[in-house]
């Protein structure tokens, strides 16, 4: 890697995760086609590069949050409790069953398009009282587990997928936001680690490029402090319409590349 692509990598790193961490994003999902298209990572590496990236970015929103007193509840053990196993499982069918980039640009579209308009929908139209309400415990753990196996296959935050889901839900977004990132961090560490050892036992592009992980994770890090220092200046309709966009953007561009 030489020195244009590392600073190309930390500011994408930066502006990414300074616009999406005070909705609980890593940004994972908008680096991604970043890596591929721009910077030239390999597949499946980019998988592991983009959680390297999340490991290395993560503390600097969680550390935000925590000195706030906002990485308390139960909502981050549930969060983990899902996302871990299902890393792990998204790894293995990333490197053995190695689905096709198309397949999940068109699942991630005709998930996050659709998901982020009814989040827009609910922010400017809210539902009745007695409709809104969070999901249970074993709802919010089987969805964690499913993100976690996305994030596992694809590398990306599990915050883009569990963020519109658990806001429009009715969870408040600062509750969410640093539940979803801690949860985030955590995969991505075990992910990365798999992969690590996965490498070791198989051959291709497997391991992550780690100079450009670190750049773009160390961009992720400032970048992520700051957006976390941000969301209590934000109100509530305006960082769960941010979140609505996020996802709607995202739905978006990987319709246009399925399609393209």
């Amino acid at each position: 890697m030489d020195w244009p692509t590392g600073l190309l990598g930390f500011a994408a790193g930066l502006l990414i995760s300074l616009a999406t961490a005070p909705v609980g994003v890593s940004g994972a999902v908008f680096l991604l086609p970043v890596q591929v298209s721009v910077l030239g990572v390999p597949s499946p590496a980019v998988t592991p590069t983009n959680l390297l990236y999340n490991v290395v970015a993560g503390p600097g929103a969680l550390f935000r949050y925590w000195r706030a007193g906002r990485l308390g509840g139960p909502l981050p053990r549930l969060l983990i409790a899902g996302t871990l196993p299902g890393v792990v499982l998204g790894a293995l069918i990333r490197v053995f069953a190695v689905p096709g980039p198309r397949v999940f640009r068109l699942l991630v579209a005709a998930l996050l398009l659709p998901l982020g308009l009814w989040l827009g929908l609910r922010t400017v139209r809210p539902a009745p009282a007695r409709d809104a309400g969070p999901p249970s415990p074993r709802a919010t753990r089987t969805l964690a587990l499913l993100v976690g196996v996305v994030g596992g296959i694809y590398g990306i935050g599990g915050g883009s997928l569990l963020g519109p889901i658990l806001v429009g839900r009715g969870t408040p977004v600062a509750t969410v936001a640093p539940a979803a990132l801690a949860a985030t961090f955590v995969t991505s560490i075990v992910g990365a680690a798999t992969y690590a050892l996965l490498s070791l036992t198989t051959t291709g592009d497997v391991a992550p490029d780690w100079l450009l992980g670190l750049s773009c994770g160390a961009g992720g890090l400032l970048g992520g402090y700051l957006g976390a220092h941000l969301q209590p200046r934000l109100p509530e309709t305006a960082l769960r319409l941010l979140l609505s966009a996020l996802a709607t953007g995202v739905g978006v561009l990987y319709a246009v590349q399925t399609l393209g």
